[in-house]
C-alpha cells in the first residue's frame, strides 16, 4: 500500500472505466442478485420480492483494513445480531439491503462490504466510482488499522466520486481494556480531513444505527431537498445524537 499524503480537500472525480451498463433511473432488474449501479433508484419494489417498497436507493460501502469489524457492523445494523466469537473475512465484495423510514420517506441502503486485504484492493476500487457514501473504519484496538486510514483516504480520493459522503468510524470500543487508539486521536484525524466521526461497537450496538441513519438522512436530503427546506448538517447531527456514547471515552 502506498504512503502518499493527500491534500486536505475533496477528492477528484473517478476516471471513467469499463464496466456494466448502469441501470436506468427508476428500474430494478427482476431476479437480480446484485443491486444496479448508477444514480439513486426511486419508487420501486425492494429486491428479493418481499413486498417492501422504497422511494429512493443509495449505494453505501464499508472500507478499511481486514479485521476492523466491517462485516460485524453490517450484520448488527441489518439483522440486529452480533457474530460472537466469529472472525469473518470477506472475499472480494458482499452486500446487504435494508430499508429505513427517513422523515416519511422509504430509503433503501445497498450496503457493500469490502475486503480489506491487499490482494482484493483492485476489486474494491472498481466499486468506488458509483458509491454515494463510504464508511471508513478502523479498529480502536489495532493502531496499524488507524495508521492506514490516510492510505484509504488516498485511494478514495483517486477512485470515488468528488461529492461522495464520508464518515470515519472507530470500531470495537467495547474492548476498552485492549484500546490502542484514543478517541481524541480519531477526533483529531477526522477534523483534519473534515469528516464526521463516531466510535462504534458491533458487539453492543453503540452508534451503529446512528451511523447508517445519519448517512441515509444526508443522502436523502441531497436528492429531495426543496429550496425552502433547512439544510441537514451531517456533522452537527452526528455530534448531537452521538453524545450518548460518551461513556466509551478513554
Amino acid at each position: 500500500m502506498s504512503r502518499k499524503k493527500i491534500p486536505r480537500s475533496k477528492g477528484a472525480s473517478a476516471p471513467a472505466t469499463n464496466g456494466p451498463r448502469p441501470a436506468r433511473p427508476g428500474t430494478v432488474r427482476p431476479g437480480s442478485e446484485a443491486p444496479p449501479n448508477g444514480p439513486p433508484q426511486s419508487g420501486r419494489p425492494s429486491l428479493g420480492g418481499g413486498g417492501d417498497f422504497y422511494d429512493v436507493a443509495f449505494k453505501v460501502m464499508l472500507v478499511g483494513d481486514s479485521g476492523v469489524g466491517k462485516t460485524c457492523l453490517l450484520v448488527r445494523f441489518k439483522d440486529g445480531a452480533f457474530l460472537a466469537g466469529t472472525f469473518i473475512s470477506t472475499v472480494g465484495i458482499d452486500f446487504r439491503n435494508k430499508i429505513l423510514d427517513v422523515d416519511g420517506m422509504k430509503v433503501k441502503l445497498q450496503m457493500w462490504d469490502t475486503a480489506g486485504q491487499e490482494r482484493f484492493r483492485s476489486v474494491t476500487h472498481a466499486y468506488y466510482r458509483d458509491a454515494h457514501a463510504l464508511l471508513l473504519l478502523y479498529d480502536v484496538t489495532n493502531k496499524a488499522s488507524f495508521d492506514n486510514i490516510q492510505d484509504w483516504l488516498s485511494e478514495i480520493q483517486e477512485h470515488a466520486q468528488r461529492n461522495v459522503v464520508l464518515m470515519l468510524l472507530g470500531n470495537k470500543v467495547d474492548s476498552s481494556h485492549e484500546r490502542e487508539v484514543k478517541r481524541e486521536d480519531g477526533e483529531k484525524l477526522a477534523k483534519e480531513y473534515g469528516l464526521p466521526f463516531m466510535e462504534t461497537s458491533a458487539k453492543t450496538g453503540l452508534n451503529v444505527d446512528l451511523a447508517f441513519t445519519a448517512i441515509a438522512k444526508e443522502l436523502k436530503q441531497r436528492t429531495t431537498k426543496t429550496p425552502n427546506e433547512p439544510r441537514f448538517r451531517l456533522h452537527d447531527y452526528v455530534e448531537r445524537e452521538g453524545r450518548g456514547g460518551s461513556c466509551c471515552r478513554l
